[in-house]
């Protein structure tokens, strides 16, 4: 029986039971246990001298880095809040809401991102220091900080003897687009978090020699709670892939560390599957993947054929789960030995899902509405915004995830489209009225919308349908660049088609199933040429 504990205590209590054993393994280096907590401990010591406290927001802005894990973890011990940002953000008025939304007064971050938190802070004072995991040379700013050198020099604080963290705790808040407006932070909790964990490590039998490898980006809850959190909590090894390019690194690293369990977005296992042909399909099956037991797919829908051709020349079940941040973040997700083509499987055992309609009453058994959850893996709220936490639960404390689907009569979940006008670009949502309300800035633009349009590889692109206003000399040069500066690269248009009208229902209101449609036969007609980056 696996006991709930908060995330420090897991640390504390794998670092107890198997202090020699690998937690981590990061270019080229293997970190114990003990070696971690070490580490963890020092780091926590250094963010107490900077004065964090319960309750604190530290943020973080960081490719895959055991670093990632180390000052997330002296957080979880402080009862302070990691607030993990999308490195791909470099727009410094995104950066602030996020920054002064959680209050934080510190980022943990790389050096090539520095730039853009330095610009952030002229407008977002409250951001005091830049902690670099990589300190640049010949730095004078007094405001950045060497991360190793400050957690080598840390030492031990009395105080912080004497703090308990807590399954209450708010481990962290994690910021997700909003459909229109300002993202909105989801706070998770540390018991949210454990929940979620031992529910999971229930149904896959995990055992102490299963070892995994983090491939997604740290900052997505799927790979934190899947690929770090659980690790920790159940004493396996993590491998670290600082980025998934080139994939011949982590792949290498598979064989070497004998990874068990293989977790990723739906574009990686279409490339595996497409790459999995004559030497290559021998170095995955009998190099990379020999000893992986199963793997999981998340983040965005799975493509069927993908699916198939995968398990056919790797022989290894891909199984398909489903989640969301606000729920810490896996609802369901299908098993070696119980398990649909299709569907994203059954509730995970302490998860309820039922299925609403319009007026928020439950449904029966196969009729399509929205996929509702409760739970103790459900999130707390939405930080600083009692209105979308509100909005965002049913009147009996459902939480509505925004999806349409149903539940057959064996509890499989299948989803069947999106109540939230949203795009998935590699696991990450984008919110359609929030692009085009920036699109719609440009001067000559008189409406527009964009849609998802498959990529053939499991995923989508982002395509963009406008209209010019008339009488505008319209410089097409000049808006391509606009797009460049105001919208990060994964929310970018892809493709922009210019048109006459949109189509429209009697009601005036923008048809994109159309627009979808019109997408999907025009592609198999021609390559994209992708927008100028």
């Amino acid at each position: 029986m696996i006991r709930k504990k908060d995330l420090y205590t897991a640390l504390s209590d794998s670092a107890y039971r198997y202090p020699e054993r690998v937690a981590f393994v990061f270019e080229g280096k293997k970190y114990t246990f003990h070696e971690l907590q070490i580490l963890v401990d020092k780091c926590a010591d250094m963010f107490w001298t900077y004065g964090i406290r319960k309750g604190d927001s530290v943020a973080i802005a960081h490719k895959n880095s055991i670093w990632f894990v180390i000052t997330s973890f002296a957080l979880y011990k402080l009862s302070a809040i990691a607030v993990p940002i999308n490195f791909m953000i470099s727009k410094p008025e995104e950066i602030k809401f996020i920054i002064e939304d959680s209050g934080a007064t510190m980022v943990i971050l790389q050096n090539e991102f520095l730039r853009a938190y330095k610009k952030t802070a002229e407008i977002a004072p409250s951001l005091k220091y830049f902690f670099c995991s990589d300190y640049p040379e010949n730095n004078e700013d007094e405001r950045v900080k060497d991360l190793q050198k400050e957690i080598e020099n840390s030492k031990i604080q009395s105080e912080i003897l004497e703090h308990k963290p807590s399954l209450e705790d708010n481990a962290f808040i994690l910021y997700t687009s909003g459909t229109t407006g300002a993202p909105k932070g989801a706070v998770v909790t540390h018991g949210n978090l454990a929940a979620n964990i031992i529910s999971c490590a229930q149904v896959f039998r995990i055992a102490g020699d299963d070892a995994m490898i983090c491939l997604l980006p740290m900052f997505h809850t799927f790979a934190w709670m899947t690929c770090v959190i659980l690790p920790i909590y159940l004493g396996l090894k993590s491998v670290i892939a600082p980025s998934i390019t080139p994939p011949s690194a982590w792949l290498h690293l598979m064989g070497v560390e004998r990874v068990t369990l293989f977790i990723a977005i739906p574009q990686i296992f279409y490339i595996l599957a497409k790459e999995a042909r004559g030497i290559k399909r021998l170095y995955l099956q009998y190099w990379a993947f020999r000893k992986v037991r199963f793997c999981i797919s998340g983040a965005a829908p799975l493509n069927k054929e993908s699916q198939d051709h995968f398990e056919k020349n790797l022989g290894i079940q891909l199984l398909e789960g489903y989640g969301l941040t606000e729920t810490s973040p896996v609802i369901s997700v299908n098993l070696e030995e119980k398990n649909k083509k299709g569907s994203v499987g059954p509730a995970l055992p302490s998860v309820k899902v039922v299925i609403l309609d319009d007026n928020e009453n439950e449904l029966p058994r196969n009729a399509e509405g929205e996929i509702s959850v409760k739970g103790p893996n459900v999130f707390k709220q939405y930080h600083n915004n009692p209105e979308g936490t509100k909005e965002a639960f049913s009147k009996e404390g459902w939480f509505k995830t925004g999806d349409i689907g149903l539940v057959d009569d064996e509890g499989f979940i299948f989803i069947k489209d999106r109540k939230k006008d949203m795009i998935i670009i590699k696991g990450l949502k984008v919110f359609s009225a929030q692009v085009e309300a920036t699109i719609m800035q440009f001067p000559g633009i008189e409406e527009c919308a964009i849609i998802g349009v498959p990529d053939g590889r499991g995923g989508e692109f982002i395509k963009l349908y406008a209209v010019k206003a008339p009488g505008v000399d319209f410089n097409e040069t000049a808006f391509r660049k606009f797009l460049k500066t105001n919208l990060d690269n994964y929310k970018r248009p892809r493709d922009i088609e210019f048109m006459t009208e949109l189509p429209k229902n009697s009601l005036r209101k923008i048809l994109k199933r159309e627009l979808r449609k019109d997408a999907v036969e025009k592609l198999k007609e021609r390559t994209v040429a992708p927008a100028e980056e």
